[in-house]
């Protein structure tokens, strides 16, 4: 009986196509980042929309699951880097606080921040790199 080998290009063409299929923003931080994220939110943006990312009604958002977390990084980095006045609309409802600029954070606390909130309150996608945070404050200069 003779065998039949799956020609190389064939193997190679399944295995690239499988690995760009990945989306590498689907991994979690690692767990120094998130400790480090966490920290930082609980020192500087717990106040606001609370321990368990729930936010107060009318006034700042939830962080858990909406559009503004969970959608393009460049505009949540933005928004922590800027100052971000009211009202908006997130996910149908209105807040009329303003969220303060914190640009004394360094682009790798901004980066954990965001990487913790963007992996926490049921929210799962991925982290947000220290030069993607350069990349945004640089554009600002």
């Amino acid at each position: 009986m003779r065998r039949r080998l799956i020609p190389v290009n064939v193997v190679i063409s399944a295995l690239l196509f499988i690995l760009l299929s990945l989306d590498p923003d689907q991994t979690k931080p690692p767990e120094v980042v998130m400790k480090r994220g966490q920290m930082i939110y609980e020192r500087e943006c717990m106040s606001c929309h609370r321990q368990d990312g729930s936010g107060t009604p009318g006034t700042n958002p939830s962080l858990s699951k909406t559009e503004w977390v969970l959608g393009p990084k460049q505009r949540l980095i933005k928004i922590l880097l800027n100052d971000f006045t009211g009202p908006v609309e997130v996910d149908g409802d209105v807040f009329q606080n303003a969220a303060p600029p914190h640009k004394h954070l360094s682009d790798q606390e901004v980066a954990d921040v965001l990487s913790y909130v963007r992996n926490s309150f049921g929210n799962r996608t991925g982290a947000v790199a220290a030069r993607e945070v350069k990349k945004i404050r640089l554009e600002r200069k």
